[in-house]
């Protein structure tokens, strides 16, 4: 989601488990401009965790790019769209793409998913995960092999705009914009989702200066596998809950605050498990957050810049290279690509300048498996762009021209 048109909503002093909110939301849309690159900036960031801390599992937490593994053959590649809007795709847009070149084929559209404006796959590789997001908010699995629709189940929620599938694969974690709630969907041996197990919203702090209620934007699960964490733009919040693997249910640990304003949008973990990057759509800010694996707690450290030069701009997604060495940050309103350099060990980031993205407005960015490609989809020009990942320096190279997509807010490359 993004920033315009505040979705409204009351906050509440509690959270409140598996209740609706009705009325009032309305999607955002962004008009956003300009273009250009940063000098080399270093900030500080916040203290590690204390020693001791034990090492997350390789299997736990959610990882930006796979290690290298060289590519053979066309790779699938799904492409998220909003269909309630004018000039909007019709569906889940279906291409490939050559892993040497980063050119993309069309090959059709999957009409039977609204508004899939964000998209996930299970660790099997098997079924691809969408949101629905509409006033009733949803999620809907697809089995790949057929392209076959397994069933779309409600979240509870208003405007689910982010999903997220557990690294066991059991579950699915998703978080509603308009209603600022997060859900949890039991996944089956098919892949097909349950009825949900567990919700909460939002209902503390109070919103954030100029929001009208809590805004989930992100469920994500921790490098240790125990705990999930939901960032929520309308609190100023990152809120970490402990997932019960049996039962699918959450119980809260933590709250991490950003500053007043700032409006968290997106979390992506160091492949060391103990530093994470935060993205702030609203005050156009990163963070480096300092993560406890054993409690769940995070720290978030001071705002930094994004290479935007002051100018409008809404920060949508960071992701960090699998060796832990490099970040990169899309812009929306500058239309860039940052360029971070991930120094000790995690702890610190260094922006390196920024790379024009060869769009208008890129609300998600997507690393191939094998890292080599980075995937840009710009939502106002309705194009995807790739570009080649220099592993030693950290470089973008445009790979060939933009791949036309209606509204394109998620390309997922497999």
């Amino acid at each position: 989601m993004d920033t315009e048109a505040r979705a409204a909503g009351e906050g509440s002093p509690a959270p409140r488990r598996d209740r609706r909110h009705g009325g009032g939301w309305t999607r955002r849309r962004f008009v956003g401009a300009a273009a250009g690159a940063a000098a080399v900036v270093a900030v500080p960031s916040p203290a590690a965790p204390p020693a001791g801390t034990p090492s997350p599992s390789t299997e736990s937490g959610p990882r930006a790019a796979a290690p290298s593994r060289k590519p053979s053959g066309p790779r699938p590649l799904y492409l998220g769209t909003y269909t309630s809007v004018e000039g909007g795709g019709t569906g889940v847009g279906l291409a490939s793409y050559d892993p040497e070149s980063g050119r993309i084929t069309g090959s059709g559209t999957l009409a039977e998913v609204p508004d899939p404006s964000y998209l996930a796959v299970h660790p099997d590789g098997r079924t691809l995960y969408a949101v629905d997001e509409r006033q009733d908010g949803g999620v809907t699995a697809v089995r790949l092999a057929d392209r076959r629709v397994l069933g779309t189940r409600s979240t509870g929620g208003a405007g689910t705009c982010q999903l997220s599938v557990h690294p066991t694969g059991r579950w699915l974690l998703s978080a509603d914009y308009g209603s600022g709630s997060v859900a949890v969907h039991p996944i089956d041996a098919s892949g097909a989702l349950g009825e949900r197990t567990d919700q909460v919203t939002h209902g503390s702090p109070p919103p954030g200066p100029g929001q009208r209620g809590p805004h989930a934007h992100q469920f994500v699960t921790g490098p240790d596998g125990g705990h999930v964490l939901a960032v929520d733009l309308g609190t100023d919040t990152v809120y970490s809950y402990r997932l019960d693997p049996g039962k699918g249910t959450l119980t809260e640990v933590a709250r991490a605050h950003t500053r007043p304003g700032a409006g968290p949008r997106h979390l992506t973990f160091h492949p060391g498990g103990r530093y994470a990057y935060l993205a702030n759509e609203v005050d156009d800010t990163v963070a480096v957050c300092a993560y406890h694996p054993r409690s769940g707690r995070l720290d978030i450290g001071e705002p930094q810049p994004t290479g935007s030069d002051g100018g409008t701009n809404y920060p949508a997604q960071i992701l960090v290279t699998a060796d832990g060495r490099y970040a990169f940050l899309a812009n929306r309103g500058h239309n860039s690509l940052a360029r971070y350099a991930v120094e000790a060990d995690g702890a610190r980031l260094r922006l390196l300048g920024t790379v024009p993205v060869g769009g208008d407005f890129p609300r998600q960015i997507a690393f191939s498996p094998d890292g080599r490609l980075l995937f840009a989809a710009n939502q106002r020009s309705g194009t995807v762009t790739v570009f080649h990942v220099d592993p030693d320096g950290g470089g973008l190279r445009l790979a060939g021209e933009p791949f036309a997509s209606p509204v394109a807010v998620c390309a997922l490359p497999l």
